[in-house]
């Protein structure tokens, strides 16, 4: 069945026409593919994703996963798409050849799990944490852990998941308890307890690989003594076949509002001699190698936010221009008949809200993707300088603007389809509540901000900052001279020298030591700043958009349109927030920062 969760069309046009992707076909990873092959790939996608992961979105959220005291029990439609999923080569979608990989491009690759997302994100949350977990191991296991562990993943033999939540310690990772004590073979002896643990435990694959943190006795406190653990479910043989239980068990599962079809766990480790981990790396750099995991998942995170948004927008777009009800303000006579709901100027700013929202942090999204490409294949050290520097600036904002402003589309859609909205004959109610998780997701929205602020747009003297906004005045530039575009360009400008003088005055209160106090708006500062990256994709795209159509392309017109149209409404619905917002952050308000528990 055709997939109706996202617009592949819209996807073509940030790979194509935003990104031109085809660049990458010269450079010596992707040199085997041409855009047949990609337009191939995500064809591919759309029809697993249409006929195998949508149908059953529904049912796995009513029917979650239960356990009888020794087995999780699945709706057995998961399993029937995951094969199908694994058979067609998308775990090991960036992988090498030689491991049985695709070797595809992040853009391609985030392109497809985007597809793969709006249509069922709780059944694509496996193997989203299992290519997460083997790229871990592909970047910094050892070539016998690639092997063992990393192969079997890219088979689709194996599982994987990302353990670093305790019971005690959520986001507050310098405060795990889990313990790994050495071995004379060199193993480890894991003990303690995982909270949250998405994937934990199932019987959808062999076996699962458990990436786990954990402190070794004598280390450096806090999160400088954390390691990190490659823990099987099962041993391995040299053989790669599975070996006997290891010391890992399930203690129960987590009832979440959203994601309903992904098990959640909480795990625990060495309930009788200890579990066997293995160390990956080199001791007490554990938290750095996981980040790389973390930093791609949070990509990851809000692309997921973006994918769910969007589903919700198409949803409401359908139903609004298929519902008849009400009048016009002056539509006084009840013999008339009632108008679609699409033709309500309120029905319009809702609609052009989720637009808004989805399509720019699509755009975002697949530029951040298109960042980590460049930074790991481009032949040019310059190019891959900035691409690192643009992404570990804009990481953040990728994984948290979308989980919040995508949240927001999932509430207007229920919106549009009132009282039928709340209910569960109508996917609206699960896309929000599937989305609310991400804005807790590897990272809250708040330690995202405090990650932006405390550090992201200040380290190194700003530089992070000052090439986010030159990439910007490069844009405000060229939209200068495109028609009907420089009252945007305009805005944007103002913004950005508004935000670089809020960003100079906090600047000024971590360096005389007022760290509390400068960081106590970081949420507003992250969602100012987000404003005004996703006012810069808007701008790109009109520009794009204009440009395409004053070269005679009639056939996508209204598409093209479209974009321009939602350009504008981001900048007079949206974008006079960022003003408000920057005065809040730059008087270092103290507001929250004086408010005691005494208060509430």
């Amino acid at each position: 069945m055709p997939l109706n969760t996202l617009s592949l069309k819209d996807l073509e046009f940030h790979l194509n026409d935003m990104l031109h992707v085809d660049r990458l076909c010269d450079r010596e990873r992707f040199r085997d593919h041409d855009m047949d092959v990609f337009q191939a790939v995500l064809e591919t996608a759309g029809k697993i994703a249409g006929d195998l992961f949508e149908p059953h979105n529904r049912k796995a959220d009513l029917n979650e996963p239960t356990f009888d005291g020794k087995t999780v029990h699945i709706i057995p439609e998961v399993k029937e798409a995951l094969d199908a999923y694994i058979e067609a080569g998308f775990i090991g979608i960036q992988h090498d050849y030689e491991v049985g990989g695709m070797q595809m491009p992040t853009s391609i690759a985030m392109s497809c799990s985007a597809i793969f997302n709006s249509a069922n994100v709780g059944t694509s949350g496996y193997p989203f944490l299992t290519i997460g977990a083997s790229n871990v191991l592909r970047a910094y296991g050892s070539d016998e852990q690639k092997k063992r562990f990393m192969e079997p993943m890219v088979e689709g033999r194996f599982f994987g998941t990302m353990c670093l939540s305790e019971p005690q310690a959520g986001s507050s990772l310098s405060d795990i308890k889990t313990q790994a004590v050495k071995q004379e073979d060199g193993t480890y002896r894991i003990t303690g307890n995982k909270m949250w643990i998405s994937a934990g435990e199932h019987e959808l694959s062999e076996n699962i690989v458990h990436l786990v943190l954990a402190k070794i006795p004598g280390g450096p406190p806090g999160v400088k003594g954390i390691s990190l653990f490659i823990v099987p479910k099962f041993l391995v043989n040299d053989d790669r076949s599975l070996g006997e239980r290891n010391d890992v068990s399930l203690a129960g599962l987590n009832h979440k509002m959203g994601y309903r079809g992904t098990t959640n766990t909480l795990l625990n480790f060495g309930e009788n001699e200890g579990a066997v981990g293995y160390l990956i790396g080199e001791e007490h750099k554990g938290l750095f190698y996981m980040f790389h995991m973390m930093n791609e998942a949070r990509i990851g995170v809000g692309l997921g936010a973006v994918s769910l948004g969007y589903a919700g927008y198409l949803y409401s777009l359908d139903y609004a221009k298929n519902r008849p009800q009400g009048r016009h303000p002056d539509g006084k006579d009840p013999n008339e008949p009632q108008r679609m709901l699409i033709e309500h100027a309120d029905i319009k700013r809702l609609l052009l809200s989720q637009k808004a929202a989805v399509e720019g942090a699509l755009a975002l999204c697949l530029y951040a993707a298109d960042l980590v490409d460049d930074e790991k294949t481009s032949t040019d050290e310059q190019t891959r300088k900035d691409a690192s520097l643009l992404l570990d600036t804009l990481t953040p904002v990728v994984k948290s603007w979308p989980s919040e402003f995508c949240l927001e589309a999932n509430k207007h859609a229920i919106q549009i389809l009132g009282g039928y909205g709340y209910t569960r004959d109508y996917p609206v109610e699960q896309y929000y509540r599937d989305n609310r998780l991400n804005p807790i997701h590897e990272g809250t929205h708040g330690i995202q901000g405090l990650d932006l602020l405390g550090r992201k747009v200040v380290m190194n003297n700003g530089a992070g900052f000052k090439l986010v906004a030159s990439r910007i005045s490069e844009t405000i530039d060229a939209a200068m001279k495109v028609e009907g575009l420089a009252p945007f360009a305009h805005t944007l400008s103002v913004s950005l020298e508004k935000i670089g003088e809020t960003t100079q005055k906090v600047g000024v209160e971590l360096a005389k030591g007022n760290v509390n106090l400068a960081l106590a708006n970081a949420t507003p500062y992250l969602d100012m700043l987000g404003h005004l990256i996703i006012g810069w994709q808007w701008l790109r795209m009109a520009i794009v958009a204009r440009e395409k159509l004053e070269n005679g392309t009639t056939a996508d017109a209204d598409f093209l349109n479209g974009k321009i149209l939602a350009c504008q409404y981001f900048y007079r619905y949206e974008m006079p927030r960022i003003p408000v917002w920057a005065d809040l952050v730059g008087s270092i308000d103290e507001t929250t920062f004086n408010a005691t528990e005494e208060f509430f």
